[in-house]
């Protein structure tokens, strides 16, 4: 019974090793599947890239991976937005000029500010859009405007990285999704950021703003977390893709002090703040309190010369360069021999008297008698007085003795005297000022605990109110009940609107008149 039982439970033993095995088998094909099917941040993450320099002087201050090839997400805009600050200042564009979009701006994936194909729309627009935003529609239709094609511009792009000493970084689109060869480092990103700071710092503002009017509607800045949460940051520019992981250039100052830091792959936006803000903290910690500041040399300006633009494509016809590259001198009149015997010619023709014949006498004369001269000298003092008027000409035909009689001066006759000037009024002695037209009102934003947060909150408000707080005065006064935030130096006109505009928007604002 025993061996019937043995050789029943072999057969069973090998059926259930079999079965285990056809199980982990599939087990693995299911598994293999899945993996290859998730995106890149969940099967594994984005690489580590970091980077912190003193912008003042470029000085490396940390690096790990800095020179790693990676992919830079839509840090790839601040490349878009660096050629068209170059654009606009060079005269290739105005930041008025309305463009059209194209179908395939339109179609770009989000993030994007929701343009239709063949709207139009101010240039400055698609800039505030790209900067604030990230919005990849108006980064295609910066480049297709500018260059022609997305891919003429992609080449200016890396011919101009090239140029700023990014050795390392290749573009392939304007808007950073990811694209084989569209690949960059955290130094060339770096390298990049402390460009736009110092080459067009008239448009660094757009980088801090928490939100902006984009044309079409007021969007969001993607960096307001890290804007808002870090003293100091205001700049520079986010990015995301699977791809990429969470990428961030930002830059911060205290002081005297600025720094610049990077990171690609970060694991979520959270994340990621929080290691630029410790890497910005290392390098207020590592940067010398005084600096001499060694700004980057900005790159010659080329346009899209040696840029082939697709035939038939939008925007062909572009102006490259309004400056002037060489200066044509005009050429001197060719001399001519005078002919023999030839009288000079008179370049103005007088009435024949007694003053022209003395003119063309002088003219054949080659020299001045010492003696004449005194005479001419003299009759010139006396024909200054009052001439008679029974005074008679002499003809043509009778000599000369005065060779030259110009228009002179004649005294003023005596009954044209001098009228008495009536006495100046006493002046005026004002003891008010004018509260109707006079730069003497102001606003008032709020008061707060400190005298930092009330500076900052100058500082956002007179950059979302710049049409009207511009040429104020930003000042923060101490009370025993605080520190008031104020805008002074206002008309009371322009001090309303302010009020209106910022409360429209849930800002606190009373305006402040003169004092009395």
């Amino acid at each position: 019974m025993a061996d019937i039982v043995q050789v029943r439970c072999i057969p069973l033993t090998h059926a259930l090793r079999a079965f285990a095995q056809q199980m982990a088998w599939a087990l693995g094909v299911v598994l293999t599947v899945a993996l290859v099917g998730l995106p890149p941040t969940q099967a594994t993450a984005a690489p580590y890239a970091a980077m912190v320099v003193d912008a003042r002087t470029g000085e490396v201050l940390h690096s790990r991976n800095a020179d790693t090839r990676l992919h830079p997400a839509s840090l790839t805009k601040m490349m878009t937005l660096y050629i068209a600050f170059e654009a606009v200042r060079n005269g290739e564009i105005s930041l008025d000029t309305k463009v059209r979009i194209s179908s395939n701006a339109a179609s770009e994936p989000p993030s994007k500010l929701g343009l239709r194909s063949g709207q139009r729309i101010a240039f400055r627009y698609l800039i505030r859009a790209a900067a604030v935003k990230s919005a990849n529609d108006a980064a295609t239709a910066i480049g297709e405007t500018l260059a022609g094609s997305e891919a003429a511009f992609a080449r200016r792009m890396t011919r101009t990285a090239k140029a700023l000493g990014m050795s390392r970084t290749t573009f392939k689109n304007a808007h950073g999704l990811t694209e084989s060869g569209h690949m960059s480092t955290a130094r060339d990103m770096t390298t990049l950021g402390r460009h736009m700071l110092y080459d067009y710092p008239e448009y660094y503002n757009l980088f801090s703003r928490t939100s902006t009017d984009a044309g079409v509607r007021v969007v969001p800045n993607t960096n307001r977390r890290l804007l808002a949460a870090y003293k100091g940051a205001d700049g520079i520019k986010t990015g995301y893709t699977r791809a990429a992981g969470f990428n961030l250039v930002a830059s911060a100052k205290r002081g005297n002090e600025r720094v610049i830091a990077t990171v690609f792959g970060g694991k979520s936006s959270t994340s990621r703040n929080a290691k630029v803000a410790e890497l910005l903290d290392l390098g207020f910690r590592r940067a010398p309190a005084h600096a001499k500041l060694r700004k980057p040399a900005m790159p010659a300006y080329v346009g899209n010369q040696n840029i082939q633009v697709a035939d038939g494509a939008a925007g062909k016809t572009i102006r490259v360069s309004g400056r002037v590259q060489t200066s044509l001198r005009p050429r001197l009149r060719p001399a001519t021999e005078p002919a023999e015997n030839t009288a000079p010619v008179l370049v103005a023709e007088a009435s024949q008297t007694t003053e022209e014949t003395a003119a063309d006498t002088v003219a054949s004369t080659p020299k001045l008698d010492p003696e004449i001269l005194q005479a001419s000298v003299e009759a010139a003092i006396t024909e200054a007085k009052v001439v008679p008027a029974s005074a008679e000409k002499p003809t043509v035909g009778t000599a000369v003795k005065t060779f030259f009689k110009g228009l002179r001066p004649v005294a003023r006759p005596a009954r044209l005297a001098k009228a008495e000037t009536a006495a100046e009024p006493e002046p005026v002695v004002v003891t008010r000022l004018s509260t109707s037209g006079g730069r003497y009102w102001g606003i008032n934003v709020g008061r707060y605990t400190n005298r930092y947060e009330a500076e900052k909150v100058l500082l956002r408000t007179a950059l979302s109110e710049m049409e009207t707080l511009n040429g104020s005065l930003r000042k923060v006064s101490k009370s025993r009940l605080g520190f008031e935030a104020n805008f002074l130096g206002m008309s009371k006109e322009s001090a309303e609107l302010a009020c209106r505009r910022l409360q429209a928007r849930n800002v606190t604002c009373d305006t402040l008149g003169p004092a009395s």
